[in-house]
C-alpha cells in the first residue's frame, strides 16, 4: 500500500469545543476538505493541562482544512448539528468556537445569532480567540481508530506524532464508527491508497454503524 498520509496543500485551521472530543475528532476527520485533525485542551489559562489535571480548559478539537475544498461556513455548520450547544455542563465539556482571524469571528457570531432563533432554550456556545492548543494524551488521539489493533498494524500506525498528522488515519477514525458513510468511504478507498483486506474491515464497521450517529 501507499497510504495517503501527507497531503501536500495551503490550510487553514478550525477549532471547536463540542462536549467531548472524541465524537467531534471521527466527525470532522471524515468531513470533505478536511486534512488533518488533532484533540486537545484550549480555552483556559492553565500551563501544560492535562486530562486528569485540566484546570480552565475545554476538550476541544483542532482542524486543519483546505479552504479550496470546504468552507469555514460549512465547518460551522457541521459544528451546529452535531451537538447541543444549550446544554449547560462543566467548563471541560462546554461549547466553545475559537477564532483564527476576523472573518471567522464575523462569521461565527452570524451563526450564533441565527441559532439563538432555532432554540427554546439559551444557547451558551461562546466565541473566543484562539490561543495555546495543548495537545491531549497520546491514547486520546483517533481514539475509535485505536479500538482497532489489527487495523492500526494494517496501516503502520502507533501512537505518536505521525498520529495526529496522517490523513489516512484522520479517515479511518470516523469511518470505523460510520460517520462519512459507507458511499463516501467507497470513494475515498483508491485516493486513500487502502489495501483490499484493509477496506474489507473499514466496510463492514462502516456499514454497521453508519446511521448511529455521533457518540463518545
Amino acid at each position: 500500500m501507499s497510504l495517503l498520509h501527507d497531503v501536500d496543500v495551503p490550510t487553514k485551521k478550525a477549532t471547536f469545543a463540542m462536549a467531548c472530543f472524541w465524537a467531534p475528532d471521527a466527525l470532522f476527520g471524515t468531513t470533505p476538505g478536511v486534512i488533518r485533525t488533532r484533540v486537545g485542551y484550549a480555552g483556559g489559562t492553565k500551563e501544560g493541562p492535562t486530562y486528569r489535571s485540566l484546570g480552565d480548559h475545554t476538550e476541544s478539537i483542532d482542524i486543519d482544512f483546505d479552504p479550496s475544498a470546504v468552507t469555514f461556513a460549512k465547518l460551522l455548520d457541521i459544528f451546529w448539528k452535531n451537538h447541543d450547544p444549550t446544554a449547560r455542563t462543566t467548563k471541560q465539556y462546554t461549547s466553545l468556537i475559537f477564532y483564527h482571524d476576523d472573518e471567522q469571528k464575523k462569521l461565527a457570531e452570524q451563526t450564533l445569532k441565527e441559532q439563538e432563533g432555532k432554540h427554546t432554550s439559551p444557547i451558551v456556545t461562546q466565541i473566543i480567540p484562539a490561543g495555546t492548543f495543548w495537545d491531549a494524551e497520546d491514547y486520546h488521539q483517533k481514539y475509535r481508530l485505536q479500538q482497532h489493533d489489527w487495523l492500526m498494524k494494517a496501516i503502520g500506525m502507533k501512537c505518536g506524532p505521525k498520529l495526529k498528522t496522517s490523513h489516512v488515519a484522520a479517515r479511518l477514525n470516523g469511518y470505523v464508527v460510520g460517520r462519512g458513510g459507507v458511499a463516501q468511504f467507497e470513494g475515498d478507498i483508491a485516493r486513500l491508497g487502502l489495501s483490499d483486506e484493509v477496506s474489507d474491515f473499514v466496510r463492514k464497521l462502516c456499514i454497521k454503524y453508519e446511521n448511529a450517529g455521533p457518540f463518545c
